[in-house]
């Protein structure tokens, strides 16, 4: 038998055979294994592997403001992770992790037997290692090839990356539920803690999340979270981690209850904005998930503080105009709400819903840089994230005015040139709008426009001053002071509405203008944010430069990315320039932004109301600060029966918000450029006052244009 079964063996058949056959398994092996590694990614994507990080943005001071992520999830080295935390992760996910490969013979064997015993693949016998390469590169479904592949990546983890490097990733890869990513989020938004104030029962609930998130939440099952943390800090204390005092100290620690509340952050128009300005540049995965730092030029304290005044104010008018209409306010919304008032109402409403809401914006910008500091897009970012300091366009009323003037301050005119306020009529024949006559006064023009009113070949229009007065000639000043519409269009139809629209584009407006009369009262629209730019380049000494909200970007690895470099335009002559805004002056401090001057201070400004009412502003602004404010209805609606609002009211709370923003800022005065004289004068009649006068004034001229005669 043995004789024949050698000579089988030695048989030139069964010796092909046999080769054959361990040809086709050394070729199904391969297959096999070629299967298995090319499922694998290379490893050395583990050293450029980045997770997806948080962006930060940081205001002007370097304070954290506000985070972009898909996954909460912030990278921090190994040393400044707390040991107790380190020690807590060894002890229950795997405690041979400083001696083993990468894989645990003895934790297959057991968890084989175990699924073998049960009939199901549960026993997952991971280590460390294997559940970073499984968190990074793998899936978590519970396969043999998988598994197979998974401790084949985490031998190779092990050979290219040492213990210490190896424990840094896995601590800040791992999921803890919440939409936690990685320890230092967890401990955020368990604790709303930094991972240096953690104590050593909140560090051993956190690695109690690693195996269910959802099931050990402390705030979903409180009794199953606690059971899991003092079973990790029991294995700790087998393991010689901990001692029996600190043991028993954890476990008397409480748990946290609820989780931390977010405050309503300020700044969040802000915030959108630089969205909208990266976003498209970067694209959504790198400004979302590539942990880019961006250094911003908000001034948080400065924010909140105008949103909250703003938001004080518009309250108050809407209660204002609530009454004006007989509406009936909810007690439950006012500071005279009582116990018994409040009973009576059986069913509150809404006082939103109940009385029309004023709707504000607000932006501050540094006037020589153009960084905003300040930018107030609404009432409330939850409750509309419409920008209506950038993405709104609404008449500028009277607050377009200094356009006009400095058209004619470049026409020769003077801050003593006497200029008309009296009535005009302009009619529009099909191709140009022209005026009517030169009559005195608006029983004659209404006399006048009758024959055309019949016509429908003709449109007419008669502006006037609000209030209805006029004052016959008065100087360049005081028209602005006063804000007299008359002498507006008297000037523009004089010097030509192409030479203010130039004057506009110069400064920065690049809305469009209608080449109308009525151009001079602001009956264009304009955004705020290119408006308060443009009427900023008269206080800068007529250079311009555009608003900007970034100072720097910066990648996970701090390498800048993009940094803003300063462009200034000269627009106007510093002469020019300094002449208007010492007529601005005159606004503040006679007349109709008076109410300004409460704060003190040298501030050029220039309120605005537009017809019936629909749009206030103010624009004032310091050698330093320049600052605009908005309010009016989202509809465009008027409800001046209600309450009759002006550009006036809004210079109000525009002085209640730069009290708080002006406080630290010195006191200084607009810069006299050279070629700049001063000289006393008659208010009245423009010319060189007499030394005797009493109501003199001193008025500041272009060397040279000063008046010659008394």
């Amino acid at each position: 038998m043995y004789k024949r079964f050698q000579k089988l063996i030695t048989s030139k058949p069964f010796i092909f055979s046999a080769l054959a056959g361990l040809f086709v398994l050394i070729i199904l092996c391969a297959v096999f294994m070629r299967y298995i590694f090319s499922g694998l990614p290379p490893v050395y994507e583990m050293e450029e592997y980045t997770p997806s990080l948080t962006t930060k943005v940081f205001d002007r001071n370097n304070k954290l403001i506000h985070e972009f992520s898909i996954e909460k999830r912030s990278m921090v080295p190994l040393e400044d992770i707390p040991v107790d935390l380190q020690n807590a992760v060894v002890a229950m996910e795997d405690r041979d992790f400083f001696s083993h490969p990468g894989f645990s013979v003895k934790g297959i064997l057991r968890a084989l037997m175990h699924d073998i015993l049960t009939g199901q693949a549960k026993q997952g016998a991971s280590t460390l290692t294997q559940q970073l390469s499984r968190g990074v590169f793998l899936t978590q479904e519970k396969k043999i090839i998988r598994k197979i592949r998974e401790i084949i990546l985490a031998i190779q983890i092990e050979h290219q990356f040492s213990k210490r490097e190896i424990l840094q990733m896995y601590l800040n890869q791992i999921y803890l539920g919440s939409g936690a990513y990685g320890v230092k989020a967890a401990a955020k938004k368990y604790f709303d803690k930094e991972l240096s104030e953690l104590t050593t029962g909140e560090a051993a609930l956190i690695v109690g999340l690693i195996p269910a998130p959802g099931r050990y939440n402390p705030f979903a099952n409180p009794d199953l979270a606690r059971q899991r943390r003092n079973l990790v800090l029991d294995v700790m204390y087998q393991q010689n981690y901990i001692t029996k005092d600190e043991l028993e100290a954890a476990k008397q620690e409480p748990l946290p209850e609820k989780p931390p509340v977010p405050e309503d952050a300020p700044g969040q128009y802000f915030i959108e904005h630089i969205r909208r300005i990266l976003e498209p540049k970067y694209g959504m995965d790198v400004l979302w998930k590539a942990g880019l730092s961006i250094y911003t030029t908000v001034d948080i304290d400065q924010q909140a503080a105008a949103e909250k005044i703003m938001n004080e104010y518009l309250q108050q008018y809407d209660e204002q105009v609530a009454k004006g209409l007989g509406i009936e306010i909810d007690p439950n919304d006012t500071e005279a709400d009582t116990e018994e008032t409040a009973a009576q109402e059986e069913e509150p409403t809404d006082p939103k819903a109940e009385y029309p809401r004023l709707q504000g914006a607000f932006m501050v910008r540094d006037v020589k840089t153009g960084a905003v500091r300040v930018l107030v897009g609404g009432r409330g970012f939850d409750e509309s994230k419409f920008n209506r300091a950038t993405q709104a366009k609404r008449q500028p009323g009277s607050s377009f005015k200094p356009y006009v003037w400095m058209a004619a301050l470049q026409k020769g005119y003077t801050p003593a040139t006497l200029v008309k306020d009296l009535p005009t009529m302009f009619y529009y024949d099909g191709r140009n709008w022209r005026t009517f006559d030169e009559n005195s006064d608006l029983y004659s023009l209404d006399l006048a426009k009758q024959s055309f009113i019949a016509s429908k070949d003709f449109s007419v229009w008669v502006p006037q001053n609000y209030g209805g007065r006029n004052e016959g000639w008065i100087t360049l000043r005081k028209g602005l002071e006063k804000s007299k519409n008359l002498v507006a269009v008297n000037l523009i139809d004089a010097i030509g509405v192409p030479a203010v629209v130039r004057v506009a584009r110069k400064a920065g407006i690049t809305s469009a203008l209608p080449r109308v009369p009525a151009l001079a009262l602001g009956v264009s629209v304009v955004a705020m944010d290119e408006h308060l730019a443009a009427l900023t380049t008269f206080a800068n000494g007529g250079i311009h430069t555009d608003n900007y909200y970034i100072e720097r970007v910066e990648d996970a690895n701090g390498r800048i990315l993009e940094q803003h470099v300063p462009v200034e335009e000269a627009a106007f002559s510093p002469q020019d320039s300094y002449l208007l805004i010492n007529m601005m002056k005159g606004v503040v401090q006679r007349g109709s932004g008076a109410y300004v001057s409460r704060l003190g201070r040298n501030i050029a400004g220039k309120t605005g109301t537009t017809q019936s009412h629909r749009d206030m502003w103010f624009v004032g602004m310091t050698p330093h600060t320049a600052a605009a404010a908005w309010m009016g209805y989202d509809d465009d609606a008027s409800h001046e029966k209600g309450a009759r609002f002006t550009g006036s009211t809004t210079a109000r709370w525009w002085t209640a918000i730069m009290q708080e923003i002006l406080k630290d800022e010195p006191n200084d005065d607009f810069a006299v450029p050279e070629g700049i004289s001063f000289a006393y004068i008659n208010p009245t009649t423009g010319k060189l006052a007499m030394p005797t006068e009493r109501n003199k004034f001193l008025e500041a001229f272009i060397a040279g244009t000063e008046p010659q005669s008394f």
